[in-house]
Formats: structure tokens, sequence, C-alpha cells
């Protein structure tokens, strides 16, 4: 592989404006709607730099495709994650896990957004 081996993720949501507030305000972003088959679903993207390594993604509501309960960890660079950590309660959702330490691999925070997905922070101070 001569590439990081993930590019895209998507966290389903079913109340789209209550989960764009959540991670606008978490991430301290602004979201920007993508285009997508009409009436099928709506996507907001999370900011990307398409000329960058790492992997973009977006908030996504799909009819017939429920939030939450899935198997899939999505963690979000921070430069210290127990900023984004402290934003998550005020924002709607749930601090699982306060930062920890994972050794020589940095730190990490888990948090549960208003649709019950979970969601990792990582940063390495």
């Amino acid at each position: 592989m001569n590439e990081n081996p993930v590019r895209w993720f998507e966290i389903y949501v079913q109340d789209m404006a209550r989960a764009r507030r959540f991670y606008e305000t978490v991430f301290a972003t602004t979201l920007q709607q993508l285009k997508a088959p009409a009436g099928e679903l709506e996507m907001w993207a999370f900011p990307m730099a398409m000329d960058r390594g790492g992997c973009a993604g977006s908030l996504v509501k799909m009819q017939g495709f429920p939030s939450g309960g899935n198997s899939t960890l999505v963690y979000f660079a921070c430069e210290d994650c127990a900023v984004e950590a402290a934003r998550v309660a005020g924002a709607g959702g749930k601090l699982f896990r306060e930062k920890m330490s994972i050794g020589e691999h940095g730190f990490i925070a888990l948090a549960i957004d208003p649709d019950g997905n979970m969601l990792g922070l990582h940063s390495m101070k």
C-alpha cells in the first residue's frame, strides 16, 4: 500500500441540524453541504484539503440507514484532545472517556454524539 488506507468516512445521523450543531461546536468549524442525489440523502462535509494526506468525510442522513450502534470508530486529529472533549457535553453529546494516555502514541478521549455514534479524539499532547 502506497498511501493511507482510509480515504473517506461517513457518520450517519437522524437529525442533521442537531448533528451539524454538535460537530461544528465541538470542532469549532463549519461543515459544507455536498451535492447528493435529490431526496435520497443529505450530506455535510468536514473541511477538507484534497491535496493533502489524511482522510475527509461527512455527516450523512439517508432513509433506511439508522445511526448509532455501528462498529466503526472514527478518530479526529486534535492539537490537544482535552480541548474538544471539554466541548462535548455543551454541544449535546456525552463524554465516554476523558483524555487518557496511550503511551508513545499520544492521547485519546472518547465521546458519544447526539445520535449515539461514538467518536475518538486523538492528539500527541
